[in-house]
């Protein structure tokens, strides 16, 4: 059974306004603060928009910030893999539903992480015309570098589903040890709770178990043609202004998919930290806040 989600230990952390879009009835879960230029913030997995709320704190007094909850993550719906597909493609049509619904067409700042790079590059491929400026922190938009496939933690869960149902689903294991493996620091207890929170129930995980599940790995996947489709055209986006921001202790983005981003846009500005893990928001975002703040006004619209 679906479980509400409780926000009583952080919502002091998380006072935005919540707004919902109806796809084909679902509820999608999305915030819309302040005003200007749209900056839209996606997520990956098991983060939701939560994980956005220093940035969304520190840009919404001069831009419009815009972030979604995937379906099945946040405070939007989570419904069955029989009602939902649970693939990129869906989520890049999510994500394009949403911006037409808000009417946002033009000099988009997309602000990517994790699973959210590959939506986002998918949806500035397919909507180039829209995007003015792009913000990238331990995510990908290709394949893994070098053939090195997956980190072993995904790859059981992804092949081995007598392991990864009941450890997933049933134990939250991949919410939970992602408050230690992808950050460098102790958190403090409301901000475990505000990142785990939407997970509090078996059915409320499947999106964390269905991510995973379709990382593609071979040509038969579901997901592969449009991974390649976005790691042969990504030089389309060049002319589009970078921002990449990374954690080097990141165990699944390593500094080999920095690496990789380096060699392909080398006229991009990068920043690396060695303190910092995969959720470098939790990690530094006094030193990340700043750095986009700047390349945002350093980088001004260009009517077009």
């Amino acid at each position: 059974m679906t479980k509400q989600v409780d926000l009583s230990g952080f919502k002091h952390l998380y006072p935005y306004e919540s707004h919902y879009l109806d796809l084909n009835g679902l509820r999608y879960h999305y915030l819309d603060q302040g005003n200007g230029e749209p900056v839209v913030m996606l997520h990956g997995n098991p983060t939701w928009s939560f994980y956005y709320r220093s940035l969304i704190n520190g840009l919404s007094g001069d831009y419009r910030t815009i972030v979604p909850d995937h379906i099945g993550c946040g405070l939007s719906d989570k419904p069955s893999g029989k009602v939902y597909d649970y693939r990129l493609r869906n989520r890049v049509d999510d994500l394009e539903a949403l911006l037409d619904h808000l009417g946002i067409d033009r000099h988009i700042t997309l602000i990517v992480h994790d699973w959210g790079g590959m939506i986002g590059m998918a949806y500035a491929l397919r909507r180039p015309d829209r995007i003015q400026r792009l913000v990238i922190t331990n995510t990908a938009g290709f394949f893994t570098p070098n053939d090195k496939g997956i980190p072993l933690r995904l790859w059981l869960i992804r092949h081995i589903s007598p392991f990864a149902v009941p450890a997933v689903l049933g134990c939250n294991i991949f919410a939970f040890s992602a408050l230690y493996m992808a950050t460098s620091k102790t958190l403090p207890t409301d901000v475990k709770k505000g990142l785990t929170a939407p997970y509090n129930s078996w059915n409320n995980r499947i999106a964390t178990l269905k991510f995973v599940q379709d990382i593609p790995v071979k040509k038969s996947d579901p997901s592969y043609g449009l991974v390649e489709s976005v790691s042969t055209n990504l030089h389309r986006l060049s002319h589009v202004p970078k921002l990449f921001l990374w954690g080097e202790k990141d165990f699944v983005f390593t500094m080999e998919f920095y690496k990789e981003w380096k060699r392909r846009f080398p006229e991009d500005e990068f920043h690396s930290f060695p303190g910092a893990g995969h959720y470098l928001l939790e990690d530094v975002p006094e030193k990340i806040v700043p750095m986009v703040k700047e390349f945002l006004a350093t980088h001004p619209v260009l009517s077009r």
